[in-house]
């Protein structure tokens, strides 16, 4: 590469970096989203961990007819579970989410079936639609099955036949996940939260660097200049990614005081995300981010308004946003494809770092080439196209 070359490109870099600095309104939009970004999904996710443990420790559970049956009275406050009586109208509440907790209905006969040694039916009311008070019918079902099991036990003892023919297989669970693992089932929107900022970031610049040139007419002449198209376009585009990484760099680290505002000690203690994660998460962007500012600048090129630029930038940003559903819609084992896909490998690199698991150069690999791939097809289109513009 000339000395010409190199002079060309450093100072298209530097005018492209200036002018969008420059748009401070602009700037603003793109940074306040990217600091705030961190906190309030933080603030947000252990509030709602927080609201089931505190749920949790209430002990509290709802029910109906619950005078019909004092020996499951018995067995729930032995159990430490403050009994409270469901609203009349628990059905309508719990269908608008006004109630979160599950209702337990115990039919009139319930001691009379008990006594007859016939097995009675209790309902566990809730609304799949309610997720709340879904989320306490495991709990609900657990002491019920529990209540059931001393029955028999006392039913068994007192004819003299031993209780552990109840339980003939004794099973313990063994969870293999870290904490950091187990973490990510709540955390896993954070690495789309990363690559929508990196969009965002290079997507302003990338438009505004041609097709909003192009309509200010500012673009002509600059192509008019004896300096190569080649170094116009890779200054262009390196001021494009610098502005896509300067606000994932900010998304990145606002993650690192966020974690002092959680209100869950539990979800605080697993979700380890220190600079070491952060610069990760920054390095495994790079590739996306070079590639789909390419991509971007070659939608927006071919473009005459900075309208329709956008409505052409809209298939991408659809595009990188939907690419963690495919993992969520397809659970289990990661296949070697998903390495291969702008977004989708990002999100599998991500989740890998937030599992506290090892990155191995074969699963990075992919993606970089990718990346490199988009870069250079990209760079080549815009740089064909400004010639072409030119020679008209």
């Amino acid at each position: 590469m000339s000395n010409t070359t190199l002079r060309a490109f450093f100072t298209v870099l530097r005018k492209e970096v200036v002018d969008a600095m420059r748009d401070r309104r602009t700037l603003l939009r793109l940074m306040i989203p990217a600091l705030l970004m961190g906190p309030l999904m933080l603030m947000m996710m252990s509030g709602l961990v927080a609201s089931f443990e505190e749920r949790a420790e209430k002990r509290e559970i709802q029910v109906v007819g619950i005078e019909h049956a004092p020996t499951l009275r018995n067995f729930l406050e032995r159990q430490t579970y403050t009994i409270k009586t469901a609203p009349a109208d628990y059905e309508a509440q719990l269908r608008s989410s006004k109630l979160g907790d599950p209702v337990m209905v115990i039919p009139q006969d319930f001691e009379v079936l008990l006594a007859g040694g016939r097995p009675a039916q209790v309902e566990i009311v809730s609304d799949s639609a309610n997720q709340r008070a879904s989320a306490g019918v495991s709990t609900l079902n657990r002491l019920l099955q529990s209540f059931g099991q001393e029955r028999a036990m006392l039913t068994l003892a007192l004819r003299g036949v031993g209780t552990e023919q109840l339980q003939p297989v004794k099973v313990e669970e063994r969870d293999l996940a870290s904490l950091q693992a187990r973490a990510t089932r709540i955390t896993a929107m954070l690495p789309m939260f990363i690559m929508m900022a990196v969009l965002y970031g290079a997507l302003t610049a990338a438009l505004d660097s041609t097709a909003g040139e192009r309509e200010r007419g500012s673009l002509e002449p600059l192509l008019v200049n004896p300096a190569p198209h080649g170094a116009i376009v890779a200054g262009k585009w390196g001021a494009v990614v610098m502005m896509g990484m300067m606000v994932a760099l900010l998304s990145n680290i606002s993650f690192l005081p966020a974690q002092q505002l959680m209100r869950s000690d539990s979800l605080q203690a697993m979700f380890q995300f220190g600079w070491h994660e952060a610069a990760l998460f920054l390095l495994l962007q790079l590739p996306l981010g070079a590639g789909l500012s390419a991509v971007l600048m070659a939608l927006a090129i071919r473009t005459k308004t900075f309208k329709e630029a956008q409505a052409s930038a809209t298939l991408v940003m659809t595009a990188v946003s939907l690419t963690p559903m495919v993992s969520i819609m397809n659970p289990g084992a990661e296949s070697a494809w998903h390495l291969w896909v702008p977004g989708l490998a990002q999100n599998a690199l991500m989740m890998t770092v937030l599992k506290g698991e090892a990155l191995t150069f074969m699963k990075v690999m992919p993606s970089v080439v990718v990346g490199a791939l988009l870069t250079l097809a990209g760079l080549a289109f815009v740089t064909r196209s400004m010639r072409a513009a030119v020679s008209r």
